[in-house]
């Protein structure tokens, strides 16, 4: 199969048939990698109440992110203070490749065609380096690639229970200015997060949403959780995109400036008058 541009479809829900929503929504899950190489983003380790899903105020324990793929990942807190960043993202990797097994040589997923359906969505993953920084819990690295919702190809046969996940009406809205892909899900035994102390659905049902966009898991919520379940102390987790594909110095991610130039700002260039 050619390669095709993923950013480029006739939208998550064009209608090919009766299992379309289902099959799109697994898609998407599956298809972050090739759907962006830097996020600039929002995120909160819980999930934010219904009535406060577009907050006018800072919560507390918000931090701001700026991720470059592959690896690069500076986090701040809502008042700026830096509290991560990537160091070595420049080292050589001489070393690592001379002690190296078989799974070190694989290249990043956006180096190798995965198999695509008709909207440009993921219906098939290759074997590749999949894997993003993490920060505070699994949860974080799961909800930029949510591929652990669907599992890296479709299951041989639609029966009951076969896919990692059981999905339930599938809808469209809005989520922080962006469109989204919004349904409540259930895990089978086959379903196998990343991080199993953190998965982004918990026993029985969870609310998530994927971004359109970038297949990124924008917000999760666990329905049946003892007591208020939505409330400030809930399971899940929210993020809001503010920026796709922007151009990322590698001095935003290191401990100590490069100096290098920011080739986007004019550079002025004065000629002493004689």
């Amino acid at each position: 199969m050619a390669a095709w541009d993923s950013r480029n479809g006739r939208g998550p829900l064009a209608p090919r048939g009766p299992a379309n929503p289902a099959a799109a929504f697994r898609h998407l899950c599956r298809s972050s990698p090739w759907k962006w190489q830097s996020l600039r983003f929002e995120y909160l380790d819980r999930p934010l109440t219904s009535s406060a899903s577009s907050p006018t105020a800072l919560p507390d324990g918000l931090i701001r992110a700026w991720l470059r793929r592959p690896g690069a990942l500076r986090l701040e807190t809502a008042d700026g203070l830096v509290i991560a960043s990537t160091t070595g993202i420049n080292d050589s990797r001489g070393g690592f490749y001379v002690s190296s097994t078989r799974k070190t040589w694989l290249l990043p997923p956006h180096l190798v065609t995965p198999v695509y359906d008709d909207d440009g969505l993921v219906r098939r993953r290759p074997e590749a380096a999949y894997g993003e920084p993490s920060f505070g819990n699994g949860r974080f690295a799961a909800a930029l690639d949510p591929v652990e919702l669907a599992g890296n190809s479709p299951v041989p046969l639609e029966f009951p229970n076969a896919n990692a996940v059981e999905l339930g009406p599938i809808t469209e809205v809005d989520h922080e200015g962006r469109p989204a892909l919004e349904t409540t899900v259930s895990p089978n035994p086959s379903y196998r997060p990343a991080d199993p102390a953190a998965p982004l659905c918990r026993p029985g049902r969870t609310l998530l949403r994927i971004d359109a966009g970038t297949g990124v898991c924008v917000a999760s919520r666990w329905l049946d959780e003892p007591g208020a379940g939505d409330g400030p102390a809930g399971y899940g987790h929210w993020l809001r995109i503010l920026g796709v594909d922007e151009y990322m110095l590698d001095d935003l991610f290191l401990a100590e400036s490069m100096n290098l130039t920011d080739v986007r700002r004019h550079i002025s260039w004065d000629v002493p008058a004689e």
